[in-house]
């Protein structure tokens, strides 16, 4: 069979729908300046998908270091990996800093964070190892799990008696095979917003040998007294062995990072094929993350405004009768009855009518027969931002309850 020919007979949960899409719920075009309020297809909507928490990403004084950083040294510096002829002060300095605000020894680079925890997981285990993780770990950690050759097993989400069982599991491989285990988890899952139960995983560390890997990109600048994280949160930082953070949320921007005992930092920094065979972050993105993490650590008033909105949004839609599930963290999922084009004319009306943006989750992502509406509050948005969107959230979950969504199926149409 021609391989071309199979691909295009089997789409893919979503690749499904790609024939009602045009680019109103896949690959939309938001326009305008990065912040609350956008353009979409030519009209300002209130936007609640971007994951700027702290509202860095048009603050002036980024803005000002962006540019000038730009200016001086272009984006092709330094060439080449960092192995080879890509490192620079710039990129150690932004290591040294980040190990310092998240209390661990030493630090790497990562020019993205997908790639960089498949090449984690990668170099940390071989064929004899045992990896343990949370069901509901992000894509990259799954993909990760892929290129493991040895043994992995997944334990209920957030579940420890399910996690103790497969420690269980995987100690009578490891007492043949001589091996490892590691754990892996997250600080803040990014759908449901819930936090990974690091205090009873680590607490378990007294009773099975096992390393821990935590991924905490939606809990680094978010969470803690400090912003530096789920672990700081829970104090139990010093517990985590390998602390993996992105720039893409709270510090706005490309790149990430990976913390934890100097040795082992270093091994990998030997070892991580995607920054070994990849061309170093430009210097722009350094000396912009740079400037970033300083206002993070000495500007807490972009946390403080943060959850003053999260804590808002949240309030008011459990007190209209929404379902937001078990959410521990910025992150706002709005859990509903329905199905693919309930969902889709639902966002529609939402988009069109309302003006409000945000993104509907369909299956697989979470069960058959649910909508999740997933809102990103952040520090740019204003307490009327709210109440708008309530107002608007309780007409739409009107007309879903009626039926009107479902009725107008596929070709649903509820434009103004």
């Amino acid at each position: 069979m021609d391989l071309f020919k199979k691909i295009l007979e089997n789409k893919g949960h979503l690749g499904v729908h790609s024939d009602m899409d045009d680019n109103y719920y896949m690959f939309p075009k938001l326009e305008g300046e990065i912040g609350p309020w956008m353009k979409f297809k030519g009209k300002k909507v209130l936007n609640w998908s971007l994951n700027n928490y702290l509202g860095l990403a048009n603050h002036p004084e980024i803005r000002k270091v962006d540019s000038e950083a730009s200016k001086e040294w272009g984006l092709g510096y330094p060439m080449g990996a960092r192995m080879m002829s890509g490192n620079s002060i710039y990129h150690e300095e932004l290591e040294k800093n980040l190990s310092s605000f998240v209390k661990k020894e030493d630090t790497i680079l990562l020019n993205y964070g997908y790639q960089g925890v498949l090449s984690i997981i990668d170099s940390l285990v071989d064929r004899n190892d045992v990896i343990v993780y949370d069901a509901d770990c992000h894509a990259c950690i799954i993909d990760g799990l892929r290129l493991h050759i040895g043994k992995r097993f997944v334990f209920s989400h957030n579940d420890i008696d399910s996690l103790e069982k497969q420690l269980k599991r995987a100690e009578n491989i490891i007492s043949e095979s001589g091996g490892g285990i590691l754990v892996i988890t997250e600080g803040v899952f990014g759908m449901l917003g819930n936090m990974g139960k690091l205090s009873d995983i680590v607490n378990l560390k007294k009773q099975y040998d096992f390393r821990l890997l935590v991924d905490d990109a939606h809990g680094f600048g978010t969470m803690g007294p400090t912003g530096a994280g789920v672990g700081e949160h829970l104090n139990v930082q010093e517990d985590i062995d390998l602390y993996f953070s992105t720039f893409a949320k709270s510090m706005a921007s490309i790149g990430a990072f990976v913390s934890g005992n100097k040795d082992i930092i270093n091994n990998l920094r030997y070892k991580l094929r995607s920054q070994i065979f990849a061309k170093s972050l430009p210097m722009p993105i350094v000396i912009g993350n740079l400037k970033r993490l300083e206002l993070l650590i000495n500007n807490p008033s972009f946390k403080i405004k943060l959850w003053e909105i999260v804590d808002k949004i949240q309030f008011e839609l459990k007190n209209n009768g929404f379902d937001i599930g078990t959410t521990q963290s910025p992150v706002t999922p709005i859990i509903l009855k329905g199905g693919v084009y309930e969902c889709t004319n639902l966002i529609k009306d939402l988009r069109s009518n309302y003006g409000i943006f945000c993104s509907g989750v369909i299956y697989p992502v979470v069960p058959k027969g649910v909508i999740m509406l997933r809102i990103i509050p952040t520090a740019s948005h204003k307490l009327e931002d709210v109440d708008l969107t309530i107002s608007a959230f309780k007409e739409v979950k009107k007309q879903l309850d009626s039926g009107i969504y479902k009725k107008m199926g596929q070709k649903g149409s509820i434009l103004s």
